[in-house]
């Protein structure tokens, strides 16, 4: 199978950069799933912001003597980074300190008793089906304002800002109720996954109409493949983003983007309506309902059997099963297919944007520790190191050039190099209002099961985003990009 376009990886780097900026505000790829919260205005937190003497070497006046406490959601990166590399370069800059470092899958089910009984840690990674609802935690004054690390001197060159050395999509997305809360550190593409060497074999070529992808879903089924699945379990927002997306395809960006904001019936829009009916058509003719059993390892596991063509994911995946995946399967992906003839985006189109978010606690012992934890996470030794352990680019500019990157990022980088500016925005309601986010997570499987039409699933996510409309106790969040 052959890769028109192939590029170098300076170029890929640069590339990456570039698109996050084109992608706009709505590129950030805030976690999923959450323990809900008040709204309200956020409370006072403690003071981060820069002293205008500060010692560039710690311009936050972090106490060396303070223990450091560190939290991983240990997913499709694991927590080696952390544990080998960032927490080491923090005992580095600050010889003696006590650095606590915890792994764990259950971001919320763990943390949230934590800050609600004021026994925060320092940084969190909060990632992952059970992190935690950051416009809650952003009400609740549990977040540290990140505008004094943005505007901190850079570890590699202190004449910079830090804000100067990375993708600007970071600065972007960093907003939660106005202010700089959230730090995205990863750049990642969403779309349909693939093995390219199994079409080279079988001498097929990617879709890219919707004739084209039911036709190889019909030759597909002859030798026992699926032409698609999602795991029902542990990631049915897999799914739920590959609809918006589809959506977004079929009408423009504009249709997530009125989700977004709350516009009245942007849920009862024709593309989304579209999108939701042509999937839940594949999910009849040519998936399993097995898989609505089955979580995302499982189902990943699957499609490395070559029993699943097709997998709504992103790029995290080929780091996730790197331990597990065969030497004939090689990651690729695959933008979705032209739906109508007449989408408003072209083929090609995929989602491109920044994710793996971390926050400091405002409330926690030591936030100017916490805060230049991820000052050094941002500097090239940091971001470098990141994607030598995980095969995952970070927002840090030109911190990767040279690293031997996989075949699943490069066809991420060719993709995104075709899209060019053909890029679908990223939701920021998943972040901004998680009720809504998990209600709709939940709804996908009814859907998709067949239990309910597409038309009444688009009623019922329009009856659930009309209700946080009329939430008082909800903070709104607009955006016109």
């Amino acid at each position: 199978m052959t890769h028109p376009g192939d590029i170098t990886r300076r170029q890929l780097l640069r590339r990456i950069g570039i698109t996050a900026l084109a992608a706009g505000p709505g590129a950030g790829l805030l976690a999923a799933c959450a323990t809900a919260g008040t709204g309200g205005e956020p409370s006072a937190a403690p003071s981060t912001s820069l002293p205008a003497s500060a010692d560039p070497k710690n311009p936050f006046g972090v106490d060396a003597q303070k223990p450091l406490e560190v939290v991983i959601f240990s997913g499709g990166y694991g927590d080696a980074y952390a544990k080998d590399l960032h927490e080491e370069l923090y005992r580095k800059a600050f010889a003696g300190v006590t650095v606590k470092h915890t792994a764990t899958q259950e971001i919320g089910t763990q943390l949230r008793p934590r800050l609600i009984g004021g026994d925060a840690p320092d940084v969190i990674n909060n990632s992952g089906p059970k992190s935690m609802d950051l416009a809650a935690l952003a009400a609740e004054g549990h977040l540290a304002d990140l505008a004094s690390l943005f505007d901190a001197p850079s570890v590699d060159d202190p004449a910079k800002k830090v804000r100067d050395t990375i993708t600007p999509a970071v600065l972007e997305n960093a907003k939660v109720t106005g202010k700089d809360l959230v730090l995205n550190y990863t750049v990642s593409h969403r779309a349909l996954w693939y093995n390219a060497k199994l079409f080279a074999a079988k001498g097929w070529t990617l879709p890219a109409t919707w004739e084209e992808f039911t036709a190889l879903g019909e030759t597909a089924k002859k030798e026992g493949i699926l032409l698609f699945a999602y795991p029902g379990q542990k990631g049915p927002y897999y799914q739920f983003w590959n609809v918006l997306y589809t959506a977004a395809k079929i009408g423009g960006n504009q249709v997530i983007i009125d989700i977004d904001n709350l516009v009245d019936n942007a849920w009862n829009a024709e593309p989304m309506k579209r999108a939701v009916t042509v999937w839940a058509d594949i999910q009849a003719k040519y998936g399993d309902k097995a898989y609505f059993g089955l979580d995302h390892t499982q189902t990943q596991i699957k499609q490395l059997q070559n029993k699943v063509l097709f997998y709504p994911v992103g790029s995290w995946i080929e780091n996730e099963m790197a331990k597990d995946k065969p030497d004939d399967f090689e990651y690729a992906i695959a933008p979705i297919p032209e739906v109508t003839g007449s989408d408003r985006m072209p083929y090609g189109a995929i989602q491109v944007g920044v994710g793996e978010n971390f926050v400091v606690a405002a409330k926690g012992k030591n936030p100017q520790g916490g805060l230049e934890y991820l000052r050094l996470m941002l500097s090239k030794e940091g971001a470098r190191g990141f994607t030598e352990k995980t095969k995952n680019v970070t927002v840090v500019n030109g911190a990767a050039e040279g690293v031997d990157l996989p075949a699943g990022l490069m066809s991420a980088a060719r993709a995104q190099d075709r899209a060019g500016r053909n890029v679908i925005t990223e939701a920021r309601f998943e972040g901004w209002y998680k009720e809504l986010f998990d209600y709709g997570t939940e709804q996908i499987n009814v859907v998709m099961a067949g239990r309910i039409t597409p038309e009444e699933f688009c009623a019922n996510l329009q009856k659930k985003a009309d209700a946080v409309k009329k939430d008082d106790a909800v903070t709104k969040q607009t955006r016109s990009s």
